[in-house]
């Protein structure tokens, strides 16, 4: 998957602090982030299509979800709009919704990052913002869990990922039971003038299905949009009536989601 035009040439020379002291800052950075995360609301738009060999749509998967807090706190999502799935070629597996959900928006907190080889790879300007570049990839793959592999930019000032570009795996290649995944790219931006967040991820690629018993050997453009909007942090002292219910003795609370925010065209921190 080619990288955005925003990206400078990369600077291999090692760093002045060394490269494990800047994983261990940064994971602990992560950490925080995903620590004041887990207080905000927001919107996902997520889309899924497959485009036919002239680059028509054939296919589209679309579903619009909050995720909140109910009355009681617990946090959760609320489906706001889902038209009928029109996918034929493919279809919606339990880890295509887990990466929706979790792998797409990827955070390496200090307990995740236990998990991964992270490899220092140079210094790389992306946009206006100086980042650190490394690989990551899984130590070990465990049944039923999905893993980032791929590459992170991180803020040399923040300490906090600005892009990730790789892919979630595994991927099931067992003929007849396929469960394949295209690579992606995740841009965050500075929502709150402290913490990156999440604001697009764009996958897209052929995916080859062998085949198997009843099934013919076929490749598939997919294509997957996703957009996060509306970030609000919890807290608000105001009465907050959420779908005709009075949320806000339970603490957390969020008001009516705004409009969408177009796509960001590059990365950069949010004028404020």
């Amino acid at each position: 998957m080619p990288l955005d035009a925003g990206f400078g040439r990369l600077d291999v020379s090692e760093p002045k602090t060394p490269a494990e002291e800047i994983i261990k800052e940064f994971a602990a950075k992560e950490s925080e982030f995903q620590e004041a995360l887990n207080h905000y609301t927001y919107r996902r738009l997520a889309r899924v299509q497959t485009l036919n060999d002239d680059n028509k749509v054939d296919g589209e998967w679309y579903e619009v979800d909050d995720v909140i807090f109910d009355p009681s706190g617990k946090r959760t999502e609320k489906v706001v709009f889902a038209p009928e799935n029109t996918l034929q070629r493919v279809s919606m597996s339990p880890s295509d919704l887990q990466d929706i959900q979790r792998g797409y928006p990827f955070v390496l907190t200090t307990e995740e990052i236990q998990q991964y080889n992270v490899k220092y790879v140079g210094r790389q300007k992306v946009d206006e913002v100086d980042c650190y570049v490394f690989d990551v990839s899984p130590k070990q793959i465990l049944k039923a869990k999905r893993y980032f592999l791929g590459r992170i930019w991180v803020d040399q000032s923040d300490l906090q990922i600005v892009v990730t570009n790789g892919r979630m795996v595994p991927d099931d290649t067992r003929k007849g039971n396929e469960d394949l995944h295209p690579p992606f790219m995740t841009w965050r931006q500075q929502v709150d003038g402290k913490y990156w967040f999440p604001v697009y991820t764009k996958g897209e690629g052929v995916l080859h299905f062998g085949g198997g018993a009843g099934y013919l050997a076929q490749d598939v453009h997919i294509r997957d949009t996703i957009k996060y909007t509306d970030y609000k942090r919890f807290g608000s002292t105001v009465k907050i009536i959420y779908d005709g219910q009075d949320i806000t003795s339970s603490g957390p609370a969020q008001g009516q989601p705004g409009q969408q925010p177009n796509p960001p065209s590059n990365t950069q921190k949010a004028k404020q």
